[in-house]
């Protein structure tokens, strides 16, 4: 299965951006990329933006982002399955050490997008 993980990218105070979550799931060999306003909570819809593609380092990397852009600390990890994507939409199933539910992506403009996170062990999730 390939894998997922969710890193809380704290920038210096200096900078103009906020301390965001990056959602990345494994696609061959890049990781899809989603920064997100919020943690994922169960119920809670947060504001996602799609992000260039990041190595597959990223799966395994805490510490310092090069340029000065702050450090990345590893919140969740584990694997992930693909139940629905189009154009639009991306529903994934996560099964993390702490994220364990269904996430839904749906694009509302060009790399804007909505991620609402569903807690719970899906019917054909892998026993761990």
């Amino acid at each position: 299965m390939p894998r997922f993980v969710l890193l809380k990218h704290a920038f210096p105070d200096d900078c103009p951006r906020a301390t965001h979550w990056d959602l990345m799931l494994e696609s061959d060999c890049t990781l899809r990329t989603w920064a997100l306003e919020d943690e994922p909570s169960t119920g809670v819809e947060t504001s996602a933006m799609r992000l260039a593609d990041h190595r597959l380092a990223y799966l395994d990397y805490e510490g310092e982002v090069s340029g000065g852009r702050g450090t990345v600390t590893r919140v969740d990890q584990g694997s992930f399955a693909v139940i629905q994507e189009d154009a639009g939409s991306l529903q994934v199933a996560l099964y993390g050490e702490r994220l364990l539910g269904t996430v839904t992506l749906t694009r509302r403009k060009f790399d804007q997008w909505r991620l609402v996170f569903a807690a719970g062990r899906a019917a054909d999730s892998p026993a761990f």
